[in-house]
């Protein structure tokens, strides 16, 4: 059995630990699937670019408005395909290629770990042959995978996740989506502007229905016009159709398609670390149970992103993994993770960002709060887009003046929302940050500098 320094499961953010700081070390890098996880080869890259695309083909549709007149002719989608992954998949290797070779201190082991016993894992590789490990040290980040809905596995019909489809080989006619969250929005803007019938399931009131309930209410109502939106429609049957396939509700109605996409969420690969061996609880959805240092109940593991974190998000694990990183190397002087802020967006039509409290978590916490919606349309760059749809809506202490949440859905919400993600992981007041900068005109961030005017504050 070969004994190393430090053992990292996966290759995504924990490929990021092992940099020059970690040169005097033997280090393993263990990685079964594609290299460079998640966010590289199944998530926001990828996806990101399926989107700009959208993107461009949903502006020409209402471009005649403008006095500009154009033309969609056809959409190519294998094209499109092959634009998105002939960049994905070099990067992919490139960077297995790199840790393989790049390091004569670490080793990448392509197969699958499972831990033998506390510090102890086994190698599996393809074709059957084994490598055993021990270490001082481990990360866990080998990350999560699509949720199925048992009605959908006890059906046995074919469907897609965002790990495939991806790249399918043909745009669908009609695409049936299970999901309402995220991934579900995301695509459903993909598809739809590419020019495929779109239906969106939730068993919720109303899609995105975990965001604010101004957004989500906004953006269900948005959706419906352009989307086939099911709402409170918990699939109980699923089955071939002739052609395609046909989900069955609670409420007896039904809907049919070509093509199924299941974005159901997605969960931890925490079950296929036999993680009981080595001492590491996980909690009861599976993520691995991890303190403010991102340490795991075991000594000398430490776990970070989709694997451990609620979030399950990019930016989130990265940090975690510049957290790990410091306290793998300096276990006398432990960093804490900082998750008090954590912002997020949705790339759907119109995009959505937001970070902080929810009105309704903070009537749920006792939170005293004021409110303050400022539409897009009411300053001058919107008003030259003739946005109709797109607002920030902010909520402070009234008394102090500091922001709880921010919430915003309109044209680069994400890029239009990061001076208020500054301002309350700073701790800037409302109207400090109202007054006390520039705001260039006509710029979009004007609708920031107002919604914090219109905030009904009691500051003296």
């Amino acid at each position: 059995m070969r004994h190393v320094d430090l053992v990292i499961i996966g290759s995504g953010s924990g490929n990021s630990l092992p940099d020059e700081r970690f040169a005097g070390l033997e280090v393993a890098v263990v990685e079964e699937g594609v290299f460079g996880g998640t966010c590289l080869n199944v998530g926001c890259i990828p996806t990101k670019m399926y989107v700009y695309t959208a993107d461009l083909a949903r502006e020409l549709d209402g471009i005649s408005r403008f006095g500009v007149d154009a033309v969609r002719e056809k959409v190519r989608w294998t094209d499109i395909r092959d634009r998105v992954f002939g960049r994905i998949d070099p990067i992919s290797e490139g960077g297995r290629r790199y840790r393989a070779e790049g390091s004569p201190n670490i080793t990448l082991y392509s197969g699958h770990a499972e831990f033998t016993g506390p510090k102890k894992i086994s190698v599996t590789y393809p074709d059957g042959r084994v490598d055993e490990l021990s270490a001082d040290q481990f990360v866990l980040a080998a990350g999560s995978r699509p949720s199925i809905p048992e009605v959908i596995t006890k059906a046995g019909i074919p469907y897609h996740t965002s790990d495939t489809v991806m790249r399918i080989d043909e745009l669908p006619r009609r695409l049936v989506i299970l999901g309402g969250g995220f991934i579900g929005a995301e695509f459903a803007h993909v598809f739809s502007a590419l020019g495929t019938e779109v239906t969106i399931v939730t068993r919720g009131e109303e899609l995105l229905r975990h965001l604010d309930e101004t957004i989500a209410h906004r953006f269900t109502n948005l959706a419906r016009q352009s989307w086939d939106v099911r709402t409170n429609a918990p699939p109980v049957h699923c089955a071939d159709a002739d052609p395609g396939l046909q989900l069955e509700f609670v409420d007896g109605t039904s809907v049919t398609g070509d093509l199924l996409l299941v974005a159901a969420g997605r969960v931890p690969n925490s079950d296929r670390l036999g993680l009981a061996a080595a001492g590491v609880a996980t909690e009861d959805d599976g993520r691995v149970v991890v303190d403010e240092y991102q340490r795991t109940t075991a000594p000398g593991i430490y776990a970070l992103g989709d694997l451990s974190s609620p979030y399950q998000l990019k930016h989130v694990a990265n940090h975690e993994a510049k957290i790990v990183a410091h306290n793998l190397l300096h276990p006398d002087s432990l960093r804490p993770a900082d998750h008090r802020f954590v912002p997020s967006a949705v790339f759907t039509a119109p995009q959505i960002a937001t970070v902080g409290l929810t009105e309704e978590e903070c009537r749920e916490r006792g939170v005293r709060y004021v409110s303050a919606v400022q539409e897009y349309g009411s300053v001058a760059y919107g008003w030259a887009m003739e946005d109709r749809d797109g607002f920030c809506k902010l909520l402070a202490d009234p008394i102090t003046g500091q922001l709880l949440g921010a919430h915003v859905m309109g044209a680069q919400a994400s890029t239009v929302i990061q001076p208020l993600i500054q301002a309350i992981s700073f701790g800037l007041p409302a109207d400090e940050m109202a007054h006390g900068q520039y705001w260039i005109h006509p710029g979009l961030p004007e609708v920031v500098e107002n919604a914090l005017l219109s905030l009904p504050l009691k500051r003296s």
